[in-house]
C-alpha cells in the first residue's frame, strides 16, 4: 500500500512513520510536513510545503490510505485562528483533496470529548473536523478519540508534563478514566490496524487500546 501522512514530525506522527517503515504492507510512504524531519529511508518520501498552498502539492496526495496526524496547542499557535487553521483547516484541506483524488481509507487521530458544540475550543475545533470529515466520499473513515498522549515530543513542554502528571495521579483515584494518557507508539499501532477495517467507525480510548494490541 502507499501511505500520505501529515504531521509526521509530532509525536504520534513520529511513531507512526517509524512503524510504517517496518510494515511490509506499506512500499511507500509520502509525508507532509512544515519542516524536515531527519528521518531518511528509501520507502520515504518526505516533502516539506505550504499547507496554505495546495495548488503545489495537491498531485502528491494519491494512495491508498491517508494518516491525519496534524495537530498543535493553543501554547504553540498564539491565537485561537492561528489554532483553527492548523488543527481544523489544513487537515480538512488535505483529506478532501486526498477523497478527490481517489484514497479510499482515511485515518484521523482526534480527542476524547470531541463535539462541535462544546464550550472547550479544542474539543470543538476537533468535532467541528470528524462532522467535516465524515461527509468527504472515503471508502472507510477511521477516527480515534484518545486521551492525553504520552511519549518524547522533540521540543519541551512543561505544562503538558503537569498535566499528564495530574491526570495520572486522577486515574489512580478511579476518575477522569475517559482521558486516561496513552503513549503515542500505541495510538501510531491503532491507526495502521484501522486499515485492515472495512467499515467506517470512530473508536474510543478503550477500543484505541483494543486495536494497538
Amino acid at each position: 500500500m502507499r501511505a500520505i501522512v501529515i504531521g509526521a514530525t509530532g509525536m504520534v506522527g513520529t511513531q507512526l512513520i517509524k512503524l510504517l517503515i517496518e510494515n511490509d504492507e506499506f512500499s511507500e510512504i509520502v509525508s507532509l510536513v512544515r519542516r524536515e524531519s531527519g528521518v531518511k529511508h528509501v520507502k520515504l518520501k518526505e516533502h516539506i510545503i505550504d499547507f496554505d498552498q495546495s495548488e503545489n502539492w495537491s498531485n502528491l496526495v494519491k494512495g491508498d490510505v491517508l494518516f491525519s496526524t496534524l495537530g498543535t496547542t493553543i501554547a504553540q499557535a498564539k491565537t485561537k485562528d492561528a489554532q483553527f487553521k492548523v488543527d481544523f483547516t489544513y487537515q480538512f484541506t488535505v483529506a478532501e483533496i486526498a477523497a478527490k483524488n481517489g484514497v479510499s481509507k482515511y485515518v484521523l487521530i482526534s480527542s476524547a470529548g470531541a463535539d462541535f458544540k462544546s464550550k472547550i475550543f479544542y474539543s470543538k475545533i476537533k468535532g467541528k473536523l470528524e462532522d467535516a470529515v465524515q461527509s468527504l466520499p472515503f471508502e472507510v473513515i477511521s477516527i480515534l478519540r484518545p486521551g492525553q498522549l504520552d511519549g518524547n515530543r522533540s521540543e519541551k513542554r512543561i505544562g503538558e508534563k503537569i498535566a499528564l502528571s495530574v491526570m495520572y495521579g486522577l486515574n489512580n483515584l478511579g476518575l477522569f478514566m475517559r482521558y486516561q494518557p496513552i503513549q503515542a507508539v500505541q495510538v501510531a499501532r491503532a491507526m495502521i490496524n484501522t486499515t485492515n477495517k472495512t467499515q467506517s467507525a470512530s473508536y474510543s480510548l478503550d477500543e484505541v487500546h483494543q486495536l494497538a494490541k
